[in-house]
């Protein structure tokens, strides 16, 4: 709940902080006297940036079970399940929350965690990660996708991604505006070049907003598979894992649920929107670790 608290905080936080700065250089009396509305569209920017990555995080743990098929077990179906239940309950308990609802879903080898909440999370592994992965190895992802939940991640990325969303909406509309009066000396109100220019803009600066993101995704997943590591109390389960799914080919997740699963990172130009670091680079990270 503090989480979720400071998210919303942020967000008025943000809206402060362009308010102070614009006010300060005069920028919003350079636009408001050629007729654009800053204060507004300001609000509008922030509703709309955090607005849509809070609601995704409130029905991340529905969109995940929908988007995979995932099957929330409880321990009673099976000796797997048995045991999977068992061990996300041992390694919450170990890392001081809620005992989160598991799934199981069929496909290729991955693992997710995801929820609002870090004592009502979600946690859920495939079929493929089961079979091609030994129970140790196993026990090592799910200490790392209880680690994103102790962590506060998918919380912290919404927020990211919440604030990165109000900057790339509120200047394009700055930029498109700029065009169409200055450039195009537009004078009757909105005209076609603020509005190509405002999905330009959108769509340049949402290149840039994903970098972004997805730097912190990556720094994130360092931390996750360390507290796996404390969890487990070695680093070598979690290296061994990692190691095995070098050699794998990991199942695809939903696009909004990518930075929960595993994945190794693609080489060259796309390693910048890679939201997981390259497998090598998170092993040698805990052979850091190693005693």
């Amino acid at each position: 709940m503090k989480r979720v608290f400071l998210l919303i905080a942020t967000n008025f936080a943000v809206i402060a902080l362009l308010s102070i700065v614009a006010s300060v250089f005069g920028i919003d009396r350079m636009l408001a006297q050629n007729g654009f509305n800053f204060y507004g569209t300001l609000l509008f920017a922030a509703l709309f940036g955090f607005g849509g990555a809070f609601i995704s995080l409130l029905i991340s743990k529905w969109m995940a079970k929908f988007s995979t098929g995932a099957q929330v077990i409880d321990g009673t179906e099976g000796t797997t399940q048995y045991w999977l239940v068992d061990t996300v309950k041992k390694l919450s308990e170990k890392a001081g929350i809620g005992m989160p609802e598991v799934a199981m879903y069929e496909g290729e080898p991955n693992a997710f965690a995801t929820g609002a909440f870090r004592d009502s999370a979600l946690v859920a592994v495939s079929s493929g990660l089961l079979q091609a992965m030994s129970r140790e190895e196993v026990e090592a992802v799910l200490g790392h996708e209880i680690g994103h939940v102790a962590n506060g991640d998918m919380v912290t990325l919404t927020l990211i991604q919440g604030v990165v969303n109000t900057f790339v909406i509120f200047l394009s509309r700055i930029i498109g505006y700029v065009v169409d009066r200055l450039i195009l000396k537009n004078e009757r109100g909105e005209g076609i070049g603020f509005f190509v220019t405002v999905m330009v803009s959108q769509l340049v600066l949402g290149i840039f907003a994903s970098m972004i993101v997805a730097w912190f995704s990556r720094q994130r997943e360092f931390r996750a598979d360390a507290a796996s590591a404390g969890l487990l109390g070695s680093p070598q389960p979690m290296m061994n894992a990692l190691a095995r799914l070098g050699g794998l080919q990991p199942g695809a997740l939903p696009q909004n649920m990518a930075a929960s699963g595993i994945s190794p990172s693609p080489g060259s130009w796309g390693a910048l929107f890679a939201t997981h670091p390259p497998v090598e680079e998170r092993i040698a990270a805990l052979q850091g670790r190693a005693p």
